[in-house]
């Protein structure tokens, strides 16, 4: 059975973190510096009152009015979060109430970062290939600043804070193609909050300093720059190759790249290393950040807006876990 991306919608938070603003207290950066390194100008951030669950909601109600879709349509809910709204119940379970969806769907939460949004698409292609649903509502929501230090200048220069809401069914704009799944969970430590898990339910307050005035504390995200770089290098470019053999094609016969948009300085040294041509490699993060599972997504509506989603897109996703995949997405004549 053929499995379809039909519609896909985002949220963002209104309160918005510029270069400008960072610089103010981080005065040993600059702006340029900040913009040139990681391609990023601004982020949004979350209310304190915001959850991932309240971003989820506003993502599908946008989705819905878009597209004129009843949640009557949906019989499935996919949640990505790291930061669900509650250790029980399920915040997919909550959201399937607060959007009027059917009690005959079903709805989970899973836990995943960068690599979430090509994995929800990979569950949502089982289910309605196994005749389990038809119309599989996919939520993508995170709220990692809420877990960065106020000290911590790299991370909070990458990350903001949105949420996707994808439609995927049995007829749509992209044809969801094979997928290649990855995890290697001996880098779990290197992107990682230590605390607030049932391993260690008690902050620690361990807050330290590195040589260059970086917080390191196991009750904040912790993230080792260079491991996750080695990481990426060595991944992605097999998750590719992996990707286009799982599908039959040669890389020549992609017309566009969609990687997760972890920094601009990453992707260019990615697309460098993969050989792929700048005309073919998308980017979409100066105005939001590093989204973690919404990076995709976001990218993906923002080239349908430019009218460069066309033939074969290959998306890839990769980072905290280690976590990789990937898939080709063919995309139907108009």
């Amino acid at each position: 059975m053929n499995v379809y991306i039909k519609a896909i919608s985002y949220y963002l938070p209104s309160h918005i973190l510029s270069n400008e603003d960072l610089v103010k207290e981080f005065p040993e950066w600059s702006v340029d510096k900040i913009a040139g390194k990681i391609g990023i100008s601004t982020r949004h951030i979350s209310a304190s009152d915001e959850t991932a669950g309240d971003m989820a909601k506003k993502a599908a109600r946008l989705l819905f009015d878009e597209y004129s879709i009843q949640p009557s349509l949906i019989d499935f809910i996919l949640l990505c979060t790291q930061s669900p709204d509650y250790f029980l119940p399920t915040t997919a379970c909550v959201l399937q109430d607060r959007l009027g969806v059917s009690t005959a769907a079903g709805a989970l939460d899973f836990n995943l970062g960068c690599s979430g949004f090509v994995y929800g698409l990979a569950l949502a292609k089982g289910l309605i290939a196994g005749n389990m649903a038809k119309n599989i509502l996919l939520i993508t929501s995170e709220t990692y600043t809420k877990h960065i230090h106020s000290k911590d200048k790299g991370n909070r220069t990458i990350f903001g804070d949105a949420a996707s809401a994808t439609l995927v069914s049995t007829e749509g704009f992209a044809e969801i193609g094979n997928f290649c799944l990855g995890t290697d969970g001996r880098g779990a430590e290197n992107l990682i909050i230590k605390t607030g898990g049932l391993r260690y339910p008690q902050r620690v307050n361990d807050l330290a300093f590195d040589e260059n005035g970086n917080p390191i504390s196991s009750d904040y995200i912790f993230m080792n720059g260079s491991e996750i770089f080695n990481f990426t290098l060595e991944a992605v470019p097999v998750l590719v190759q992996d990707t286009l053999n799982k599908n039959n094609l040669d890389q020549n016969k992609i017309d566009l790249f969609v990687f997760h948009q972890a920094n601009k300085y990453m992707m260019n040294f990615l697309r460098r290393k993969i050989k792929i041509e700048e005309d073919k490699f998308y980017y979409y993060l100066e105005k939001v950040g590093n989204t973690v599972s919404s990076t995709i997504p976001i990218a993906l509506k923002e080239a349908q807006k430019e009218n460069k989603l066309k033939g074969n897109i290959l998306i890839a996703g990769f980072g905290v876990g280690y976590s990789w995949a990937g898939t080709v997405l063919k995309i139907s004549s108009m």
